[in-house]
């Protein structure tokens, strides 16, 4: 099981996000119950990303909406960076 590590920046993006989205409360919670099993479950379609963010991996929420994350396997840690639409976080 990996640990999540929500710094304060992303909590309160967070916060935000759920407050303009709360119907997407439950879909959260559910992503991050099968992330913390398994990063790469192929539900979440997590994906390595390229370029300047080469050392992150996404995932969705939902089709329009985006979790940037690093993964640390041998930790079992995942730090959260960035929650958005595609063009919001890429």
């Amino acid at each position: 099981m990996y640990s999540l590590k929500i710094p304060k920046n992303f909590e309160k993006r967070l916060k935000k996000f759920l407050r303009k989205h709360p119907e997407l409360k439950e879909v959260l919670k559910e992503k991050l119950e099968i992330l913390q099993k398994n990063p790469y479950n192929s539900k979440l379609k997590t994906h390595k990303l390229s370029g300047p963010l080469k050392d992150f991996y996404a995932f969705w929420l939902t089709f329009e909406y985006r979790i940037v994350m690093k993964i640390y396997d041998k930790e079992k840690l995942i730090e959260f960076y960035a929650l958005g639409t595609h063009d919001e976080v890429y």
